[in-house]
């Protein structure tokens, strides 16, 4: 199964490998599961570790390394899609155009905007819905 962990996720998971977003992390990255995450996440982890959590970028820099070993890296197609025009929040269209066109089976996410969304290819989950599946 191959998992598109989301933004959202892979900050919780670098900040605490105590909570259930960590958990699923490593349930994506873990056999039979294969994690995927595309160029625009890094660049939004990037971002908002600058921004919101500036004395932990090393930590940040320390997950990704160990992360990015164990995932794969799929980049973000520029040629919207028509699905993506069920994500409210425009700048979420591209981690959905990146999970469409790496055809993953599951969108890992806590983001509001996907969840709500309707689409359902992929599936969408949230971190305790893909622990429990």
């Amino acid at each position: 199964m191959r998992v598109l962990v989301d933004t959202n996720i892979l900050i919780s998971a670098a900040l605490s490998s105590n909570g259930t977003p960590y958990k699923a992390f490593q349930k994506a990255v873990t056999y039979p599961s294969k994690g995927i995450i595309c160029d625009q996440n890094i660049e939004e982890l990037r971002r908002i570790f600058n921004r919101k959590f500036p004395q932990k970028i090393s930590l940040l820099e320390h997950f990704l390394s160990i992360a990015l070993m164990a995932m794969e890296v799929v980049p973000t197609p520029i040629e919207e899609t028509e699905e993506e025009s069920y994500i409210r929040d425009v700048a979420d269209r591209p981690i959905l155009r990146a999970a469409l066109n790496a055809k993953v089976d599951v969108l890992l996410t806590g983001d509001k905007d996907f969840l709500e969304s309707g689409v359902t290819n992929p599936k969408i989950m949230t971190a305790a819905e893909f622990i429990e599946m």
